[in-house]
C-alpha cells in the first residue's frame, strides 16, 4: 500500500501519523508524538519552532525504521493565526510569537481607529480579536519595527514548516483565512488593509488552493532522514479545516465540533455570513478544504482542564483520565457554573483559583473538590455549546439536528454526553484523529487516489468507528441553562 505522512500539530502536542489507503479503507498509524507548548522568554511567549522541526524529522526517521520506507507525500496542519518571518536571504528571523503572547493586548484598539470593526469583519469575514495575525503584525510594527524591516516574507505556521522542508514559500487557503488579512470577495490578501495599517505589502506569500503540490523535500532533508524525495502538499493547513474534512457528515442540517484545547463549533456555508448579529455574537468565517467556509465560533475547550491539571501537578497531585471521570460522576450536578470564554480564563497562573474567584464574584458556591472543579468546567462548556448552536440556527435560518464531534477531546466521554444533554441534540463522536485523517485525505485527493471530499468522507465512515450519544436528563439541563444565561448577561 502507498503511504503519506500527516503532521498534525496542535497547541499542546504534535504527532506524525502514517496514512495508508488500499483503495477501500484508510489506515492510520501514530509514529511519533511530542509535547508542544509556548516558551516564556524575556516577557514574551514564543513557539520553539526549531524544536518542533527537529521533532518532525525525528518522526520521519522513526517512520522509516518501522518499515514505512516509500512515502508519497507529506502535509502539515496546525493551529491558526501564528506565523514566522523570513529574510530576503531565506533565513528564519527568530522564533514565532505565540497567540497567547500579551504584546497584542492593545493592538485591536489601535487597528479599529483606522479600520472600524464592522468594516474589518465584512471584508475579511473574521471576528476581530487580539490573537489574529493582523494584531500580531501591528504589535511587531509598534514594538519591534526592526524585525518587520528585515522581513521579506510572512509564512503561516504550517507553511513555515513546509518551507523548512521544501524551500517553497507559499501560504495555503484555509490557514490564510484565519488572519483578518484575507479578503473573501477578492479571494486574496486585502492589500488595502495592509496599506492603511502601514504593513509592507510584499510581505504576504502567495495563496495556493488546498491540495496544491508545491514541491519536494530538500536534498539535505532526504540525506538526513534517509528517504527519497517526498512530495510536499499544501493540504488544509488549519487543523479545524482538516477535522471538518474527515467528519462523516451526511445531512445538510448538521453542525461540527473540533474538540481539543479549543473547541471550534460551526456549520459549513457556501459564502461567509457577515451580518451584524454574527459580529455581535463573536462568530467567524474560515476556509474549508473544498474552498467554501466554516461559519463557526471559537470557544474554550479542554484548556480549562489542562490548566487545572497543571496547577494540581505543581502541588504534587496527578490524576488519571479514569480517575477524572469517577470524580465527576461522584460530584453534585450544577453546583456552580462559569462562562468558560470569560477573558479571566484565557491564561491565568492558577486556573482552580481563578474559577473559585469567579464563582464567588457571581454569588455561587465555589468548587472545593477536584471533582467539583472538573464537573463545573464540563457542564459550563456544554451549556455554552447550546448557546452557540442556538445562534448558529438564527444566523443560517435552519434547524440543526445533529452535532458531529471530532478530535482528541471526544475521548472525554462525559464531554460528549454532556454536549448531547445540554443541546438536546444527537451527538455523533468520531473519528478521534479527525485532523490527521483530514490531513491525509487532502493528500490522497491531491495524489489522485480519492476523487473528492464526498468520496473521502464515505471512506472515513467505513474505516473508523464513531459513537452516538442521545440526550438525557432534559429537565435538569434546561433549568441549568436558565442559570447559565443569567451568568452571560
Amino acid at each position: 500500500m502507498k503511504n503519506v505522512w500527516a503532521f498534525d500539530l496542535g497547541a499542546s502536542n504534535g504527532r506524525l501519523m502514517v496514512s495508508q489507503f488500499d483503495g477501500n479503507y484508510l489506515h492510520l498509524d501514530e509514529i511519533h508524538r511530542f509535547p508542544n507548548h509556548p516558551v516564556q522568554l524575556t516577557g514574551h511567549y514564543y513557539w520553539d519552532i526549531l524544536r518542533i522541526y527537529q521533532e518532525m524529522k525525528n518522526g520521519m526517521v522513526k517512520s522509516i525504521q518501522k518499515g514505512f520506507r516509500t512515502i508519497e507525500s507529506l502535509s502539515i496542519d496546525t493551529w491558526g493565526v501564528d506565523f514566522g518571518l523570513i529574510s530576503a536571504s531565506g533565513e528564519l528571523l527568530g522564533n514565532p510569537y505565540s497567540y497567547r503572547d500579551p504584546h497584542t493586548n492593545e493592538s485591536l484598539k489601535e487597528i479599529v481607529k483606522t479600520i472600524p470593526k464592522e468594516e474589518l469583519f465584512t471584508r475579511t469575514g473574521v471576528e476581530p480579536a487580539a490573537i489574529n495575525t493582523i494584531c500580531q503584525l501591528n504589535a511587531i510594527k509598534e514594538n519591534n519595527p526592526g524585525l518587520l524591516e528585515r522581513a521579506e516574507t510572512l509564512l503561516l505556521t504550517p507553511n513555515l514548516l513546509s518551507y523548512l522542508f521544501s524551500g517553497m514559500n507559499v501560504n495555503e487557503y484555509t490557514i490564510s483565512t484565519t488572519t483578518s488579512l484575507y479578503n473573501f470577495q477578492q479571494r486574496n490578501w486585502d492589500f488595502s488593509i495592509m496599506e492603511a495599517l502601514n504593513f509592507p505589502k510584499h510581505l504576504m506569500a502567495n495563496i495556493v488552493e488546498t491540495g496544491t503540490i508545491i514541491g519536494s523535500t530538500l536534498d539535505s532533508i532526504n540525506q538526513e532522514v534517509g528517504t527519497s524525495p517526498v512530495k510536499v502538499v499544501a493540504g488544509a493547513g488549519h487543523d479545524t479545516a482538516c477535522a471538518l474534512a474527515a467528519l462523516p457528515i451526511k445531512v445538510e442540517n448538521a453542525a461540527f465540533m473540533s474538540c481539543g484545547t479549543w473547541i471550534l463549533m460551526g456549520v459549513q456555508v457556501s459564502e461567509p455570513v457577515v451580518s451584524k448579529e454574527a459580529l455581535q455574537w463573536g462568530f467567524t468565517n474560515e476556509g474549508t478544504a473544498d474552498g467554501e467556509y466554516r461559519l463557526l465560533k471559537n470557544t474554550m475547550g479542554l484548556w480549562l482542564i489542562q490548566k487545572c491539571r497543571a496547577a494540581w501537578l505543581n502541588e504534587g497531585i496527578s490524576i488519571t483520565y479514569e480517575e477524572e471521570g469517577q470524580l465527576i460522576r461522584n460530584s453534585k450536578p450544577f453546583q456552580s457554573l462559569i462562562d468558560p470564554d470569560d477573558p479571566e480564563f484565557f491564561n491565568p497562573e492558577n486556573m482552580p483559583k481563578k474559577i473559585r474567584e469567579y464563582c464567588i464574584k457571581k454569588v455561587q458556591q465555589p468548587p472545593e473538590t477536584k471533582g467539583e472543579f472538573l464537573r463545573c468546567i464540563l457542564e459550563s462548556l456544554s451549556l455554552k455549546y447550546r448557546w452557540v448552536i442556538e445562534r448558529l440556527e438564527l444566523l443560517i435560518g435552519k434547524s440543526i439536528e445533529v452535532i458531529h464531534m471530532g478530535g482528541g477531546g471526544i475521548q472525554n466521554e462525559l464531554l460528549c454526553q454532556f454536549t448531547a444533554n445540554a443541546t438536546n441534540r444527537r451527538v455523533v463522536a468520531g473519528p478521534i484523529e479527525a485532523s490527521a485523517i483530514g490531513n491525509s485525505l487532502t493528500q490522497w485527493i491531491a495524489l489522485g487516489e480519492i476523487k473528492d471530499l464526498k468520496e473521502g468522507r464515505e471512506i472515513v465512515e467505513q474505516s473508523f468507528q464513531v459513537r452516538t450519544y442521545e440526550p438525557q436528563n432534559q429537565a435538569d439541563w434546561h433549568d441549568a441553562y436558565g442559570r447559565f444565561i443569567k451568568l452571560l448577561h
